[in-house]
C-alpha cells in the first residue's frame, strides 16, 4: 500500500471499508492466537495429567504479565504515533517508535532477571502446590528465558498498524503461532518435556515472530524505525507513553490478577476445578481475542481522526464499533453457551472437569456483549490519549471491581460465587464507563457529536 493509499484510507474512506482493512488483520491475527492457544490448551490436557494441566494453568498469569508489559510500549507507543500521523507530524512518531523499540528490550531483560531470582516466592504467590510445583517450575524456567522476546513483540506488531500495515503485523503473529503448534507435540511428547515444552514451543513462535516484525519495520515501514539513533524523544513524550501505555497495559495485567485469584480460590475444591477454569478460561477466548482484534484494530482509526480533529468521522467510527462489537459477542455468546460441555469435554475426558467448566464456561460468556461496550470505550480512552479514564476501565472490570465482587459472592454463595463473581464485574464496569464516556464528551469538543 502506498503512502497516498494509507493516507486515504486513514482519512476518506468509508467508515466501514477503513474499519475492516485495519481491524480485521488483527482480528485473524487473534483467531490464530486463539488456535494456538486451544490447541496448545488440547496437547497439555492431552497428558490427562490434572496435575500437570493445573501447573500449566497457576504459570499462565506471568505470560499475561509479560503481555501487559510488552502493552505499555505498543499501545501506549501506538496511540501517541497515530495521534502524531494525524497531525502530520512523522518526524517525532519516528523517534518514539524507536523509544519504545528499546524500552521494551530493556525491559524484557529486566523481567527476566528478576524471574530468576525471586523464583520460589513467585511460584507460591500463584498457588503452586506440592502436586503442581513440579510442573509449574517447568513451564516457569522456559518463560523466564523468553520474556525479552514475549515483551519486545507487542511493540512492533502495535506500532505498524498505525502506519497501515496491519496485514504485516498479521502474517508475523500466525508465523509465530504456527511455529508454537508444530513444535508442541514435538517437545510435549516427542522429547517428553511435558509442561517445559509447553513453554519451549511458545517461545520459538515468539522468536519468529520478532524477526518477521524487526524484517517488515525496515522493508514495508517509510515512517517507523528500529534504529538505535531514533531513541531520544523530549521528556513529555516519554512520560506520555508510560501514562498512555500503563493504563493500556493493564487491561492484561489485571487479567493475570484476575486468574490469579480465582485460582487461588478454586484450589480448595482440587486441581480438577483450577484445571477447569484453565480450559474454560480459553474455550472464553474464542469470543474474546475477536472481540479484542476488533477493538484494538479500530484504535489507529479512532486516534489519527482525534489528532486531525475530524469530529464527524470519529464519532463514526465509534459508533460503528459498538455495532460490532455488541452485535457479534451477543451472538457468540448464544452459541459458546449451547455447545459448552462438549467444548470442555473436547479438551479432557473428565466428568468432573467437564462438568466444573460447562459452568464456568457460561457464566463467563453470559455478559460478553458488556465487555464489547468496555473494550471499545477503553480502547477509545487509550487512542486519544485520555489516561484517567482508561486507567479507570483498565483496573476495574477485573482488578478493583472484580475484587470487590468477587469477595462478597464467594462469603456469600461459595463456589457458585466465585464463577459468577466476572460476569458482574462485567456489567458493573460498563456501566462505569458508559457514565465516564458521557463526562468526557461534556468536556472535550473533539468527542461532541455533530448537528
Amino acid at each position: 500500500m502506498s503512502m497516498e493509499n494509507k493516507q486515504e484510507l486513514f482519512e476518506k474512506a468509508p467508515v466501514w471499508k477503513a474499519y475492516f482493512i485495519i481491524s480485521l488483520p488483527v482480528v485473524f491475527s487473534m483467531l490464530v492466537t486463539l488456535i494456538y492457544n486451544m490447541v496448545d490448551t488440547f496437547f497439555v490436557s492431552g497428558t490427562q495429567n490434572a496435575d500437570l494441566v493445573a501447573g500449566v494453568s497457576q504459570c499462565t498469569p506471568l505470560f499475561t504479565l509479560m503481555l501487559a508489559l510488552g502493552d505499555i510500549f505498543g499501545l501506549g507507543g501506538s496511540s501517541i504515533i497515530s495521534r502524531l500521523f494525524g497531525q502530520k507530524d512523522d518526524a517525532t512518531a519516528k523517534n518514539v517508535s524507536g523509544f519504545c523499540f528499546y524500552a521494551a528490550v530493556i525491559s524484557g531483560l529486566i523481567v527476566t532477571g528478576l524471574m530468576f531470582l525471586f523464583q520460589t516466592p513467585i511460584l507460591k504467590m500463584l498457588g503452586a502446590t506440592d502436586s503442581t510445583v513440579k510442573y509449574a517450575s517447568q513451564y516457569y524456567f522456559f518463560i523466564a528465558w523468553g520474556a525479552p522476546l514475549i515483551i519486545l513483540s507487542l511493540t512492533p506488531s502495535n506500532i505498524i498498524r498505525t502506519e497501515g500495515l496491519a496485514l504485516q503485523s498479521m502474517i508475523a503473529s500466525i508465523a509465530g503461532s504456527i511455529v508454537n503448534i508444530a513444535l508442541d507435540p514435538l517437545f510435549i511428547f516427542t522429547f517428553k518435556m511435558g509442561a517445559g515444552g509447553a513453554a519451549l514451543a511458545t517461545v520459538m513462535g515468539y522468536v519468529l515472530s520478532d524477526a518477521l516484525l524487526i524484517y517488515y519495520i525496515l522493508k514495508k515501514s517509510t515512517k517507523l524505525t528500529v534504529s538505535v539513533r531514533h531513541v531520544k524523544i523530549k521528556r513529555q513524550l516519554a512520560t506520555s507513553v508510560f501514562l498512555i501505555g500503563i493504563p493500556a497495559s493493564l487491561t492484561n495485567l489485571m487479567q493475570s490478577y484476575n486468574m490469579t485469584i480465582i485460582n487461588r480460590y478454586l484450589i480448595d475444591y482440587g486441581s480438577k476445578a483450577v484445571a477447569a477454569m484453565g480450559i474454560a478460561i480459553k474455550v472464553n477466548m474464542i469470543i474474546m481475542m475477536i472481540m479484542v482484534g476488533f477493538a484494538f484494530g479500530a484504535q489507529p482509526l479512532i486516534g489519527y481522526s482525534y489528532g486531525a480533529k475530524d469530529n464527524k468521522r470519529l464519532q463514526k467510527i465509534i459508533r460503528f464499533d459498538l455495532l460490532v462489537e455488541v452485535g457479534f459477542s451477543a451472538l457468540a455468546a448464544v452459541f459458546i453457551i449451547i455447545f459448552a460441555p462438549h467444548l470442555i469435554g473436547s479438551f479432557m475426558d473428565d466428568s468432573a472437569v467437564v462438568a466444573y467448566g460447562t459452568g464456568m464456561l457460561r457464566w463467563f460468556t453470559l455478559t460478553t456483549p458488556f465487555c464489547g461496550i468496555v473494550l471499545v470505550l477503553t480502547t477509545c480512552f487509550i487512542a486519544m490519549g485520555k489516561a484517567v479514564p482508561s486507567f479507570v476501565l483498565s483496573i476495574s472490570r477485573q482488578g478493583v471491581i472484580f475484587t470487590v465482587v468477587i469477595l462478597i459472592t464467594a462469603a456469600c454463595f461459595g463456589y457458585d460465587g466465585i464463577i459468577c463473581a466476572q460476569p458482574v464485574a462485567d456489567f458493573l464496569t460498563a456501566v462505569v464507563g458508559i457514565f465516564m464516556y458521557a463526562a468526557a464528551r461534556k468536556s472535550d469538543q473533539t468527542l461532541r457529536k455533530e448537528d
